[in-house]
């Protein structure tokens, strides 16, 4: 598959030094580390670092800015950061106020963000985590154990930030970030692969008439794979899914996300939405906030997921709060 690179070694470095070429009253690149830190830090809140490997943009350094990240940390393509860059990352941005770590649940990252946080801690950085879950596809993955985090830890980042922006303490930052968690669920699906630039060649197949549902963000498998359907028909079957949660009922409020990604026209996900938000309103749910487009991608695949926070005050508030990064701003 063809990709418009240098060199595949390079991909991951060369992105973020243009992004801080480009968006330099946003992020700035950490000396010798694949690290964008705020270029206008803020320096009495508590700091919030995120990260996982990269292929995902503009998930997680498209986040750093005001009312959201402080730091994201990248790896090589779907390969979770290393712990020193994580390390560094943290010390970076440290105001002495403590730092909360959202980390998606992948093994890896798991792994890595809890070694970075015992150097942290060592050093007597106030640290704390919280691990993203949201997608209800699986149990276990070949990722990870029990179920993986995807686009619904664009909920968490910007929730989280609008708190630590306030000048709440670590302890209720990772509060309101654990509420998030606790009410987010997402479910995604493909129709056509994505390449990692290293390996040159698609990471699986589908027939011309093939998708998969329950896709991961990697290209993991999903649940099962299916002849492909109307847009109508895969949305409905992945909001049933999401549904069976239980937590969404006639009366809810929510947040909805249709996010793109990385192939899928702005036109086939807003087909996507108008079913959602019918669906949706058939059982009496409302929609406050809604988002479309690329938002948590897998390179070039071409599919989609849906993510849905129940909102309560205290969330609505928080999620409509002001942000301003290079891929999300509300004013």
């Amino acid at each position: 598959m063809k990709k418009i690179i240098n060199a595949p070694a390079d991909v991951v470095s060369e992105m973020l030094e243009g992004m801080a070429a480009v968006q330099p009253r946003y992020v700035k690149k950490l000396l010798g580390f694949n690290v964008l830190i705020r270029a206008q830090p803020k320096k009495d809140k508590v700091c919030l670092v995120s990260g996982g490997g990269s292929g995902h943009e503009p998930a997680h350094g498209g986040y750093v800015g005001y009312g959201m990240l402080d730091a994201a940390v990248s790896g090589a393509v779907f390969t979770s950061p290393t712990p020193d860059q994580i390390y560094e990352a943290i010390k970076a941005v440290d105001t002495g106020h403590g730092v909360l770590l959202i980390v998606k649940n992948y093994s890896g990252d798991d792994m890595n963000f809890d070694m970075a946080a015992e150097l942290a801690q060592a050093d007597g950085i106030k640290i704390e985590k919280v691990i993203v879950a949201d997608d209800v596809a699986v149990a276990n993955s070949t990722w990870s154990i029990g179920r993986r985090g995807i686009a619904g830890t664009l909920f968490v980042h910007k929730i989280a930030g609008a708190m630590a922006e306030k000048g709440k303490s670590l302890a209720e930052v990772k509060r309101v970030a654990q509420k998030v968690i606790a009410n987010v669920r997402s479910m995604g699906m493909a129709i056509e692969p994505c390449a990692v630039p290293e390996a040159g060649k698609p990471s699986f197949e589908l027939k011309d008439d093939e998708m998969e549902i329950g896709i991961g963000i990697h290209g993991e498998p999903g649940t099962h794979r299916a002849p492909l359907q109307k847009a109508d028909e895969i949305t409905a079957a992945l909001l049933d899914k999401i549904m069976d949660e239980g937590i969404f009922s006639e009366g809810s409020r929510v947040a909805l996300l249709i996010n793109g990604l990385g192939a899928t026209p702005l036109m086939e996900q807003y087909i996507v939405a108008k079913k959602a938000a019918s669906y949706l309103k058939e059982r009496g749910i409302e929609i406050v906030a809604s988002q479309v487009g690329n938002y948590m991608t897998s390179l070039e695949m071409a599919g989609f997921s849906i993510s849905l926070l129940k909102l309560d005050d205290e969330l609505e508030e928080l999620l409509e709060a002001p942000a301003d990064t290079p891929a999300f701003t509300r004013r």
